[in-house]
């Protein structure tokens, strides 16, 4: 498929490249919830051995698209019941990390241990499809890392965000592949 051509936007003083035409992004739901995603007409498939894209898969379709194109993408939902929703998407900006706090040596940052919380002040999340019995991580998404080539991946924390975690575990879950890590960070 031939590239974009671009044109330069002389009204702005970046001077930034806008594509003539806009990636175009399908996304076809089927009866059974999964559905099928499309690039200007190419397939865009899930990972190797992953189960086909759910109805649920829309956010990390979308990350991994933008990621990809650096460029808003017009989106196409197309539903079972032959609804049809258009929306332009445009990618995130890259956030930079904090610098450390005032007062914080070595990296290390000492926070004083939260008080229990009175049950009004809890948020709770509900899921369903776990064996009964089954022990269930709860865990705060608090950083993301990338997985390497080769399909490996590591969490990078500093110790007071480990420090902030009364088990001082970690997990690392693969949003696409579903693939998941659970141990203590060393």
């Amino acid at each position: 498929m031939p590239r974009p051509r671009y044109r330069r936007d002389t009204d702005t003083p970046t001077g930034v490249e806008v594509p003539v035409v806009l990636p175009l992004v399908v996304m076809t739901v089927t009866s059974d919830d999964t559905m099928t995603v499309t690039v200007d007409g190419a397939p865009f498939l899930p990972a190797p051995f992953a189960p086909p894209w759910q109805r649920g898969s829309f956010a990390t379709i979308l990350d991994q698209l933008t990621a990809g194109h650096a460029t808003p993408l017009r989106v196409e939902v197309r539903e079972a019941d032959g609804a049809m929703f258009t929306d332009i998407i445009t990618p995130t900006r890259k956030r930079t990390p904090l610098p450390p706090p005032p007062g914080a040596s070595d990296g290390l940052v000492r926070e004083a241990a939260a008080p229990v919380p009175a049950v009004g002040e809890l948020a709770v999340l509900h899921g369903a499809g776990f064996v009964p019995g089954e022990d269930v991580a709860v865990a705060v998404i608090i950083a993301h890392s990338d997985a390497a080539p080769d399909g490996t991946a590591r969490g990078l924390l500093t110790r007071a965000q480990l420090s902030a975690s009364p088990t001082g575990e970690v997990i690392l879950l693969g949003r696409v592949s579903g693939t998941f890590t659970v141990g203590h960070p060393q």
